[in-house]
């Protein structure tokens, strides 16, 4: 019985994501029987303090966060892999890149992480850039880091 071999891909909302999807389809199709597992992580600082009324909205804005990125970066993104005649699913979730991306691929008992280099976004490039070295040091599995 083969196993399906599962890539996660880390996406980041802007052009070096897609450059990372399209380098992980590359690699699904050498692979033959590969599943992509794409990935978007809203980030979350775990040291901002919240109000009370802060905290009763922020389940709600998460839901919201969650709910937009699936629509605008994950769904696009499963499609164009499915266009492609590739298996893939994909997920949002909330909190630090790295940490989100190691546990995804040990959840999914991944064979590699995909992500680019750093995000192309003002904020989110000083974070994905850390975020990526962050991966690389302490993933469990190989990390390709797409330029």
């Amino acid at each position: 019985m083969t196993m399906t071999t599962k890539l996660v891909v880390g996406l980041d909302g802007h052009g070096s994501g897609e450059r990372a999807l399209t380098y992980a389809e590359r690699l699904a199709k050498l692979i033959g029987d590969c599943e992509l597992m794409i990935v978007y992580v809203v980030e979350w600082s775990p040291y901002s303090f919240q109000t009370a009324e802060e905290n009763a909205q922020r389940h709600k804005r998460r839901e919201e966060e969650i709910s937009t990125a699936t629509q605008r970066i994950i769904d696009p993104a499963v499609a164009k892999v499915h266009a492609a005649g590739l298996k893939a699913t994909g997920k949002v979730r909330h909190g630090d890149v790295a940490s989100i991306l190691m546990a995804v691929a040990e959840e999914e008992k991944a064979e590699q992480i995909v992500v680019s280099r750093s995000s192309e976004g003002g904020f989110a490039k000083r974070f994905f850039g850390s975020a990526t070295s962050n991966l690389v040091m302490h993933a469990s599995v190989p990390v390709t880091v797409v330029s």
